[in-house]
């Protein structure tokens, strides 16, 4: 069986899990739209078109029925969006995207209807506005207070993320996200919103924890890893360690059963004061998946399992508690070009 990871940039950790998990019963081929450390990894890698060109889900389905690739599994939120578009285009050449249904993708990709959502499911989640005058008539009238964190709505890898303390710094920071919101790749999914694509919200004070929550490919829920985490960097998880939290494992169970996701949706929570306030979620592998892994669970084993039709034991979902996770920075050096085409 051959698998496919698309947008791959830097996680190689994730090819070698699913190489692991494949052994000598198949090959783990590695795409991305520009080089990147991840394509070292694969059994085969190849560079695509970007994603939003025309020709990036032709060039991926020929790319597929070439190298007889079974399944798709998307690691990048914008590639997620494009291919939970095309499910059946890839069924009909005999592939299956692993991906959840495009109306979540949106969800999460766009952090003001991630707000309205979790509001509308009774989950705690900071207090969120789309304009300055928004904001400032609730610090007026007591509901939020600076510090705030801006940020833009449909925004991915900590890009232009700032913390307000004043309102000088609100008009000035707001106008400088939407600057650089023009400036980088989010540009493509802020288009639509130009007007609306910076999003203001409720500074949390409190402790962070990152939450695998583990469907299988139908939606059905599995688990909940629960990871503390003890440093963050470019606001991705640096160090964490698993730990037993009933009360943060019942809430994504709670979510799993809104959302119906499939595979691993990876979910940012602060409690505060005993409240668990979740901020963002992404339908993917996250940045976390790897301290999860680290403690024993094996999504990767899982989906290969799910994909030959055979049953996974629940051993292969229970974390072991108390393991602490450290991320490594590590240089791949090339001589020449090893990408195929």
């Amino acid at each position: 069986m051959n698998i496919l990871l698309t947008s791959a940039g830097r996680r190689g950790y994730l090819v070698q899990y699913f190489k692991e998990a494949l052994g000598v019963n198949g090959e783990v081929h590695v795409a991305n739209s520009m080089d990147a450390a991840a394509l070292k990894y694969g059994d085969k890698s190849v560079l695509t078109p970007l994603i939003h060109d025309k020709e990036y889900i032709p060039f991926l389905k020929q790319y597929c029925q070439v190298n007889h690739i079974k399944a798709i599994i998307p690691l990048f939120d914008i590639d997620l969006l494009i291919l939970s578009k095309c499910l059946n285009e890839f069924k009909a050449v005999g592939v299956k995207v692993i991906v959840s249904k495009e109306s979540f993708i949106r969800v999460c990709n766009d952090k003001w209807w991630t707000y309205e959502f979790l509001l509308r499911n009774d989950f705690h989640t900071p207090k969120s506005f789309l304009t300055i005058s928004d904001t400032l008539q609730a610090i007026h009238n007591g509901i939020i207070d600076f510090p705030l964190i801006i940020k833009p709505r449909f925004g991915m890898g900590s890009i232009s993320i700032f913390e307000i303390d004043n309102k000088e710094e609100l008009y000035v920071l707001y106008e400088k996200t939407k600057k650089n919101i023009s400036n980088s790749y989010l540009s493509n999914a802020s288009d639509l919103n130009s007007e609306s694509s910076v999003i203001i919200q409720q500074k949390l004070v409190g402790q962070e924890y990152g939450l695998d929550i583990i469907n299988d490919l139908d939606g059905n829920n599995l688990t909940t890893v629960v990871k503390k985490k003890l440093g963050m960097r470019s606001g991705e998880t640096d160090c964490a360690v698993t730990i037993s939290h009933h009360d943060l494992e019942m809430v994504g169970k709670r979510l799993s059963m809104k959302t119906e996701h499939i595979g691993n949706l990876d979910v940012d929570v602060f409690v505060v004061n005993g409240v668990s306030y979740i901020l963002e979620m992404n339908a993917r592998f996250g940045g976390g998946y790897p301290f999860s892994h680290l403690a024993g669970v094996n999504l990767p084993k899982a989906i290969i399992s799910w994909l030959k039709k055979e049953t996974v034991k629940q051993s292969v979902f229970k974390p072991k508690i108390g393991v602490i996770g450290y991320k490594d920075i590590q240089i791949i050096g090339e001589s020449e070009n090893f990408i195929s085409n």
